[in-house]
């Protein structure tokens, strides 16, 4: 990987994540819809979408529900639905709050949440609500440790992550970084703020994590946040700040992120001193003997999963999806027409199947020997 493709690369990362939530949602193209239903009268409250027969090129996030049902966050076309028969289109129109998708869950009732660059939308399975957010007045007030509470990204610039515990969602602040001043200075201009949250995780403990744009990981233990930061987690070499992307506690409960150069064993506890809250962690070697196609010798991914039978699969931009079982990887390329395509993310389903969010080319699900594209059943 170049100096110049890292250059592009992590400039389009970098506004993937963090460009405005003011842009206008482009019209559906008319040829992927078969019917363009009318909303039901609004003393119904139900809401339904378009039935098309094509997913946007852009996917970001792919996500099954308990019904089975598969969700399609698209960067800039709001969301779809699949049930193995229909591909039903929702967008503002049906009342999501913004039609860029960042994450997808579902709540212990079985309602469905979107994460948006303009906040959460939340759908009861008859019509969309955006969810207000309490402002906490202080950096301490708001944090809890919940096993049913779901966590969001917040929008652009919001110093913490969300929370709701099935009544209210939080607006929650990460106290001052020891490093903030520092960086500040180090990057006076930068258009996105440190403290942006790119992923979220829950541990096999129940503790939250945040992998945040520049300052690294914090962990949330329900007492505490305490902070990880390693460089080559947040700079690749060569230039561009890549963050913090993923977290993974594989199942013999080592810590991946955001690379393969090595992997981490975190203790719950945590060390304080000089005002700082930092994680207690060491560190060894990830994947031995690795050399990836451009030669160097560790792959950066932005997204993680471990299967069933231990197996890691790491999606990265342009280097499609690596398997690791422990021993060796394997790269699965992303392909249509013979030409590479860009990903988002990978996601395994309740069936343990894989799939792939794309920049270019929609879906991918793995067939057992590669990855090919996804056609919903209305549009074969």
């Amino acid at each position: 990987m170049g100096p110049l493709y890292m250059f592009v690369f992590f400039s389009f990362l970098t506004a993937l994540f963090t460009s405005s939530c003011g842009e206008q949602p482009t019209a559906v193209n008319g040829d992927t819809v078969l019917s363009r239903q009318a909303l039901l009268p609004p003393e119904s409250g139900r809401v339904t979408g378009d039935t098309v027969v094509a997913l946007d090129p852009r996917i970001f996030v792919v996500f099954q529900d308990r019904d089975h049902h598969y969700w399609f966050g698209s960067d800039g076309q709001g969301v779809y639905r699949y049930d193995g028969k229909h591909l039903l289109h929702f967008t503002t129109r049906q009342g999501l709050c913004n039609d860029s998708i960042r994450e997808i869950q579902q709540d212990e009732k079985g309602a469905i949440f979107f994460t948006t660059r303009r906040g959460i939308s939340r759908f009861d399975g008859h019509r969309f609500t955006t969810l207000p957010v309490v402002k906490m007045n202080s950096p301490a007030e708001g944090w809890r440790l919940h096993p049913d509470d779901l966590w969001f990204r917040a929008e652009d610039g919001k110093k913490g992550p969300c929370r709701y515990d099935g009544q209210s969602l939080y607006q929650l602040e990460f106290p001052r970084h020891s490093m903030e001043e520092d960086y500040y200075a180090r990057f006076p201009n930068n258009a996105w703020s440190p403290y942006d949250i790119y992923c979220i995780y829950k541990d096999h403990r129940g503790m939250m994590w945040f992998g945040t744009s520049n300052f690294g990981i914090c962990r949330y233990d329900g007492r505490s946040l305490s902070w990880m930061y390693e460089d080559h987690l947040q700079f690749v070499p060569g230039g561009g700040s890549f963050g913090i992307r993923s977290i993974l506690e594989d199942a013999k409960g080592k810590f991946w992120f955001c690379n393969t150069h090595y992997r981490y064993t975190v203790s719950p506890a945590v060390k304080t001193g000089e005002g700082k809250s930092l994680l207690s962690y060491k560190k060894e070697k990830g994947i031995e003997g690795f050399k990836a196609p451009d030669g160097a010798d560790d792959i950066y991914y932005l997204s993680i999963v471990e299967d069933d039978k231990g197996n890691l699969w790491m999606v990265t931009y342009a280097q499609g999806v690596w398997q690791y079982d422990g021993k060796q990887m394997k790269q699965y390329r992303i392909q249509r027409e013979g030409k590479d395509m860009t990903s988002y993310s990978i996601y395994q389903d309740r069936s343990g199947g894989l799939w792939v969010g794309t920049h270019e080319a929609g879906v991918y699900k793995f067939n057992g020997k590669e990855f090919e594209q996804f056609k919903p059943a209305a549009s074969r």
